[in-house]
């Protein structure tokens, strides 16, 4: 007897719907042995669609849509294209790495099994971006995101050029600067490192020699730092920027329940510390946040009366002080 299908991984993604226009829904997507299913929502038991996995080839990092960040894009047997946008760059990592792993044992005639990446890791010739991207994060030995000024502009959480190669330098990473811009534009090009203002994003539309610049007065920042610039900023933009000062320490979609309608919708959601702020956004597009909590004074609590389709679930009520 045939079994089924193992499943991988799976969770909330955007996909773009159709080819015809640029339209992006959250969908439930499950990745399985030989194929991937994306349901509309996590609870229906009938796919919305499937790709197969045999003859398909994976993108990524996909930069076909401008700003819309995160996505990698699966070209099937036929040629069919079929984007997805992850939440954050570690979430798009993750699922490129088994979605090419499980390719990779179909072509092989093998059964997909999760392994220790310790190999992949370590290849002889071969640098990990995503690992060498989390030492860059780290909040001790990694790389200060500081405040910047430039042309009457304050560039937040952010840092140049030069620190970067510095960094590379004192990692042991590269052995000169010029292997350091090698990495640094590789690093950029796989939306590790994202340019800040003009000179930066000049020398990455390809208006200068490298692709990244070593240079002090060429700003960087990380995709999910909350980076942000104001110029001459107002009253009001000063406070609503102090709302995205903080850190992000975690991020990921989860359904919410709206105030006046109370149906349920598919949010991404990111939690900032210090001040600590839970923002939520439309996660089929939009860089701007539907909603915000100021997390001081709020509590939280399970609730065990929910509709069935949410019921499957843990499910949390987050109060805020104000009420």
């Amino acid at each position: 007897m045939e079994r089924e299908p193992m499943r991988i991984r799976e969770g909330y993604l955007v996909k773009k719907q159709g080819s015809m226009f640029n339209t992006w829904k959250p969908m439930w997507v499950v990745l399985l042995e030989d194929g991937i299913e994306f349901y509309k929502r996590k609870a229906d038991n009938s796919p919305k669609g499937m790709v197969p996995l045999k003859g398909s080839s994976i993108n990524s990092p996909c930069q076909d849509f401008g700003k819309r960040m995160f996505v990698f894009k699966l070209t099937a047997a036929k040629q069919q294209d079929h984007f997805f946008q992850a939440a954050y760059l570690e979430e798009r990592d993750a699922w490129v790495r088994d979605i090419k792993r499980a390719i990779h044992c179909i072509d092989g005639g093998q059964r997909f099994a999760r392994k220790s990446t310790r190999k992949s890791i370590r290849l002889p010739e071969t640098i990990n971006l995503s690992a060498l991207y989390l030492s860059m994060k780290d909040p001790e030995k990694g790389i200060k995101e500081l405040k910047l000024e430039k042309d009457k502009k304050v560039y937040n959480h952010c840092f140049t050029g030069t620190t970067v190669i510095d960094w590379l330098v004192s990692s042991n990473s590269i052995r000169n600067r010029k292997e350091g811009l090698m990495l640094a534009s590789s690093l950029l090009s796989e939306g590790y490192l994202q340019p800040a203002e003009d000179t930066s994003k000049a020398a990455a539309e390809g208006l200068s020699d490298t692709p990244f610049l070593d240079l002090s007065d060429a700003y960087y920042y990380f995709p999910d730092s909350g980076f942000f610039c104001d110029g001459n900023s107002s009253d009001d933009d000063v406070v609503l920027k102090e709302e995205f000062r903080g850190i992000v320490v975690k991020q990921g979609c989860l359904l919410k329940q709206g105030h006046r309608r109370k149906n349920w919708k598919v949010r991404k959601f990111v939690l900032r510390e210090d001040p600590a702020y839970l923002h939520y956004y439309d996660p089929a597009g939009g860089e701007e946040p539907l909603g915000a909590i100021h997390l001081r004074g709020c509590v939280v609590t399970a609730v065990e009366d929910m509709p069935d389709f949410v019921r499957r679930r843990p499910v949390k009520r987050l109060t805020s002080s104000l009420h």
